[in-house]
C-alpha cells in the first residue's frame, strides 16, 4: 500500500511539472518579448539581405516587413478566438 501511494505521488508530481512546463510553453508562444525576439530578428534578417543584394535603403525598407509582422502577430489571438467561436 505505501508503495502504491509513492508510485500516486511520484506521477502527481511528474504530471505537475509537465503542467508547469506547457503553461511556461504557451505563455513563451505568446508572449510580446517572442513577438519582438522575432521581429529583431526578421529586421536583421532582411537588412542583412537588402545589403548583399545592394538595394537602396536596407534600414528604412526593412521597417516594413518588420511592422507587418507585429501586426499580423498582434491580430492573431482575435482571429483564433473568431476560428475557435465557428467550430
Amino acid at each position: 500500500m505505501n508503495q502504491n501511494q509513492n508510485d500516486i505521488q511520484r506521477e502527481i508530481n511528474t504530471l505537475k511539472a509537465r503542467n508547469k512546463r506547457v503553461e511556461l510553453d504557451k505563455a513563451w508562444e505568446t508572449s510580446w518579448t517572442r513577438r519582438f525576439i522575432i521581429a529583431i530578428m526578421t529586421y536583421a534578417l532582411i537588412v542583412i539581405f537588402m545589403l548583399v543584394t545592394k538595394l537602396e535603403k536596407p534600414f528604412i525598407s526593412a521597417i516594413i516587413p518588420t511592422v507587418a509582422y507585429l501586426i499580423s502577430a498582434s491580430a492573431l489571438p482575435f482571429f483564433k478566438k473568431w476560428w475557435i467561436k465557428k467550430q
